[in-house]
């Protein structure tokens, strides 16, 4: 049995537990009654507005990057949700968590919404939700009005694409009436990243930056996540520091990424460990390292940065899920740790 599996068995195991009020895996009914209902009607702020749910939801639709995950790890499955666009492998529009989470609660797929070209209204509508979660995206007010019209919509607490993964447990799980749950799970998942940070003591300390992606055919621009990104935050979740250049950087601003021209490069001296998004055959980071210009950065002149695999469902692992942190978390923070052994 793969380590992954055997991981996935014991996040099971756990969800389980986390989700002991919560009831089975029919799609489109929420069999899960949580804490005390929830005290719906409720009323969640959020950037874009405030939201009322009038009663606690029996169908549960999600849009944009993992807002499902929270549901499912709590024992409710959505009647619809955003279909995988990075990191999956198989290309069945599931990520692997996601597929055994929903085999261990004897659930069929619910229906996937293609986003390639945004969100599909219409897909979301015939779903007929009574809340649509999007803690974690980039809605714009257009977006939000459109599925207010379909049903009350969780935006984002502050930022587009900036929610921190506990607060979009809480958010998420608050809307669905299982907030005391979604506690419990946080909780959970902490213990989890703490276990990993510890089998790694060389990340302690080591500052770190995670670049965007890189186009190789230009390297003019060096593009980088900000403080506000959750990428950048998760570092510290595993005992990693932010370099004082992308807290400098990061100060003035609400974007999640920036970019410095190549010209600059000096500016990422203080970076330890540099990470980011490349290819299935370590190509790329082969050239940005025979870069005359990219090679000057110390992480990546020294061999402290690791690209994440594009295709792979490992390249999810720096925006950490729910679901996702059994699964992918011990790889990502092992290759971590091998950059990291390289910084003297």
């Amino acid at each position: 049995m793969s380590t992954h599996r055997l991981r996935l068995l014991a996040v099971a195991a756990a969800l389980v537990s986390v989700a002991a009020c919560g009831g089975g895996g029919d799609t489109g009914s929420q069999k899960a009654e949580g804490s005390a209902a929830g005290g719906f009607p409720l009323t969640v702020e959020h950037a874009l507005g405030k939201t009322t749910i009038p009663a606690k939801p029996k169908r549960v639709a999600t849009v944009n990057w993992a807002n499902h995950e929270v549901p499912l790890a709590l024992g409710v499955v959505p009647v619809g949700m955003a279909a995988a666009n990075f990191g999956d492998d198989d290309g069945d529009g599931v990520l692997p968590w996601v597929e055994e989470r929903l085999t261990q609660l004897k659930a069929k797929t619910p229906v996937l919404f293609d986003e390639t070209d945004g969100i599909d209204f219409e897909a979301v509508a015939d779903t007929k939700p009574d809340v649509i979660l999007a803690a974690y995206s980039g809605l714009t007010k257009k977006d939000y009005d459109t599925l207010s019209e379909i049903a009350p919509v969780v935006a984002y607490p502050d930022a587009a694409w900036a929610t921190p993964w506990r607060e979009i447990i809480r958010t998420n799980s608050k809307a669905i009436g299982l907030a005391d749950e979604g506690e419990k799970l946080i909780t959970k998942l902490d213990g989890d990243i703490a276990k990993t940070a510890a089998k790694y003591p060389q990340l302690k300390g080591k500052s770190a930056m995670f670049m965007t992606h890189v186009d190789p055919n230009d390297v003019s621009e060096i593009g980088f996540y900000t403080t506000h990104d959750t990428r950048t935050q998760f570092f510290k979740d595993l005992g990693m520091t932010t370099p004082g250049s992308i807290e400098k950087a990061s100060e003035g601003t609400d974007k999640f990424a920036l970019t410095k021209s190549a010209e600059q490069i000096d500016a990422f001296d203080d970076v330890d460990i540099i990470t980011g998004y490349g290819d299935d055959t370590g190509e790329l980071l082969k050239n940005i390292s025979k870069d005359p210009l990219l090679s000057k950065i110390p992480a990546i002149n020294r061999g402290s940065a690791y690209l994440l695999p594009g295709s792979s469902p490992l390249a999810t692992a720096a925006n950490p899920t729910p679901l996702s942190i059994g699964y992918v978390l011990d790889d990502y923070a092992a290759a971590l740790a091998k950059a990291a052994d390289k910084v003297k």
